[in-house]
């Protein structure tokens, strides 16, 4: 273990190749600083909860064919899977004044303020550049946003990395700490994901900046402009109150560059991903399997992220992009995924007794996965319900029966309990795998993220042309996740190996896990 700053180091011995280390503080800070870096989580994630709530519907409006939407999130699990690596290794070895963590998060929170502003107003930039308003598609608008799409996921990658790490620092090794800024950072990733749809589901918010509505942009966009300018603000100031408020720790010039000289090759940030894929082939079995149950059960997931909100205005309310049902079914899939966050902060606090309760978190997985199977089965008949009303009578068209708004409301509900688990079971038995073989948790929490990123972007690439396949619309995708659901629980049950109830415990309490 290397000495702490604090600590004169001997001048007879070499010098570590780990030598970024001793920046971390010897002693863990106070509770109320990590409670403040913790805090730029709910600003992260109220974008983030735009992102999965609005953006879909948004890029329709913009021309996109729905049977094209899903590729502009291929940006998500690439960025994930390349930015935050890389973040993550220059991070360790910054050599700012300002520390080696604060000048990412400062630069993640203006990166992300300048991408929310190019998605805003990439309807009125368009047509300022020349769209033809009276087509079907803005060719410029639609650039404009996928450049601030793909800044944005970037931005948020490069915050996030930063953050945790900073949280680590803090915390300096004392693991009763380092659960509590967890719990901290899961607590504000909460608040923002409530924060953010409910702000989506408000279709009265845009009048709080009555600038926003312009010929370009209707009042949907208006609303996503506004709820993005909240999301600015939010992000800005928490991050300033924790830039100012929290001092970073700061790597010296002289440390960095031994470590280069005597990293043998380690000093080089494409290094980390080769260490990465390197690991795959010292990986044993039990995480082998977890590998492949995570990679089934995101095929499951995903589509749901892409388009729950879209499901809303198409199916349910019978709306077309830029008419005022569909925007109200956009809107009351928000309140729908609000719903599903508050369940989701609930749950996360009961997977340890629920997995004591049903012999082990591993069968835990696997029943909730079942119950993830049968919610997207259940989209079928509130689709065909809501259809059946409209034929019947077509003044139904955007205000589906009060049985069907909360037979939706209830899946959205529902759908946060195998979530919650979804969150933390698999890293936790990612920690316990890694620890019974001898792996190395960081590099085994790594490997297990390449499980949930490739799945992402095989979802992104093939969904919507699926969905084209069998007559448009978003059944085709949910249905792919039900059976995905349905094979990923019994691959959990058949494959994975049962954990000793003591490292469920342990690994239980420190794993915290999320999509990004």
């Amino acid at each position: 273990m290397e000495p702490p700053a604090s600590t004169k180091p001997d001048d007879t011995k070499k010098p570590s190749t780990l030598s970024v280390e001793p920046a971390i503080p010897a002693q863990p800070s106070p509770l109320r600083k990590m409670f403040a870096v913790a805090s730029i989580a709910a600003g992260i994630q109220f974008g983030w909860a735009l992102q999965l709530s609005l953006l879909t519907p948004y890029v329709q409006l913009l021309g996109v064919p729905h049977a094209w939407a899903s590729f502009i999130w291929l940006c998500g699990p690439i960025s994930g899977l390349v930015v935050q690596p890389i973040v993550g290794y220059y991070s360790d070895r910054c050599t700012s004044r300002f520390g080696r963590r604060r000048p990412f998060i400062l630069g993640g929170a203006l990166f992300v303020a300048i991408a929310v502003f190019l998605i805003g107003y990439a309807a009125d930039i368009g047509h300022a550049s020349g769209d033809d308003l009276t087509k079907p598609t803005r060719p410029r608008a639609v650039a404009i946003f996928v450049i601030g799409f793909w800044i944005l996921d970037v931005a948020n990658n490069m915050l996030q990395g930063p953050c945790r790490a900073f949280l680590a620092d803090l915390a300096a090794g004392d693991q009763k700490k380092t659960r509590l800024a967890n719990g901290f950072f899961s607590f504000f990733m909460a608040v923002g994901n409530v924060l953010g749809y409910a702000a989506g589901s408000y279709k009265k918010l845009h009048k709080i900046f009555p600038f926003t509505e312009t010929k370009a942009c209707d009042v949907f966009c208006a609303n996503l402009k506004s709820c993005f300018f909240f999301s600015i603000l939010l992000l800005l100031v928490l991050s300033t109150v924790a830039l100012v408020y929290v001092k970073d720790v700061r790597v010296e010039k002289k440390a960095a560059a031994a470590e280069e000289e005597e990293g043998e090759g380690e000093g080089h940030p494409g290094m980390c991903f080769f260490q990465m894929f390197g690991a795959l082939k010292e990986l044993k079995r039990p995480m082998w399997m977890l590998m492949a149950v995570t990679a089934v059960n995101w095929v499951a997931w995903f589509p749901y992220f892409l388009f729950d909100t879209d499901w809303m205005g198409r199916e349910i309310y019978g709306g077309k992009p830029g008419k005022e049902a569909y925007d109200a079914g956009v809107r009351a899939g928000s309140l729908g995924l609000m719903i599903n966050a508050v369940v989701l902060g609930f749950m996360s606090l009961a997977v340890e007794p629920l997995g004591r309760m049903v012999g082990g978190v591993k069968r835990l997985w696997a029943i909730v996965n079942f119950v993830l199977a049968v919610g997207f089965g259940m989209t079928v008949v509130i689709t065909k319900v809501a259809e059946h009303q409209r034929r019947l009578d077509p003044a139904a068209v955007g205000h589906p029966s009060h049985g069907v708004n909360a037979a939706s409301l209830v899946f959205f509900g529902v759908l946060g309990v195998p979530l919650a688990i979804t969150f933390s079971v698999p890293f936790a038995l990612a920690s316990i795998y890694s620890s019974t073989s001898g792996a190395g948790q960081g590099l085994s929490l790594g490997v297990l993220n390449l499980a949930i990123v490739v799945p992402q972007m095989l979802v992104s690439a093939l969904s919507s042309p699926w969905d084209s396949l069998f007559g448009g619309g978003n059944l085709p995708a949910f249905m792919v996740g039900a059976v995905a659901a349905a094979l990923s629980a019994i691959m959990a049950i058949i494959l994975l190996p049962t954990p000793k109830p003591a490292d469920e415990a342990k690994a239980a309490s420190m794993a915290v896990g999320g999509f990004h």
